[in-house]
């Protein structure tokens, strides 16, 4: 018998809220969980999403939404079947995170490219959530409130998946 996992075909979209992540300025890499906005939990994200012990996960997207300003909020993308020169280690995400800080915010809707893979936008979630509808992903709530998964019954071809730092999504 042949066993063939949809979990190779499936695309997978990730966007994380960061309510105090700064949209613009400098992160402290060395205090990613206080003065850098729960940056920390971001990044921890980023690589539990994307990263695999032997490389990256292909079939992944993440979306990170700063949302602490100032300014503007910022969405930075990490496009898993094109990274590159992004490492597994959350004060190195950080770090990347923080590059794309030192740059203008783009317009909304204007994705950027800083380096291969990586890149970012001006825009909140309605906006990441409006692409995602009109390339047809299949978009959830993982919330304490939200309605309940099941993947037996939601299985989609793309599937998004919005996630909170560590404050509650409604208050967004």
């Amino acid at each position: 018998m042949t066993w063939i996992c949809r979990c190779e075909i499936m695309n997978r979209r990730f966007a994380i809220i960061g309510h105090r992540a700064p949209s613009s300025g400098k992160i402290n890499l060395n205090d990613l969980a206080g003065s850098s906005g729960r940056i920390d939990v971001l990044a921890r994200a980023v690589n539990t999403a994307l990263f695999l012990s032997h490389g990256i996960r292909e079939d992944t997207d993440i979306t990170l939404h700063l949302q602490g300003g100032p300014g503007p909020e910022r969405r930075i993308w990490f496009q898993g079947s094109r990274l590159r020169g992004v490492y597994p280690d959350e004060r190195a995400i950080a770090g990347q995170v923080g590059k794309s800080l030192k740059e203008p915010v783009p317009a909304i809707g204007q994705m950027v490219e800083l380096h291969s893979g990586f890149l970012h936008s001006g825009g909140g979630v309605e906006q990441t959530i409006n692409e995602w509808d009109r390339e047809g992903v299949r978009t959830f709530v993982l919330d304490a409130g939200g309605a309940p998964f099941n993947p037996e019954i939601h299985i989609s071809d793309s599937m998004g998946f919005i996630l909170s730092d560590d404050q509650p999504f409604r208050e967004s």
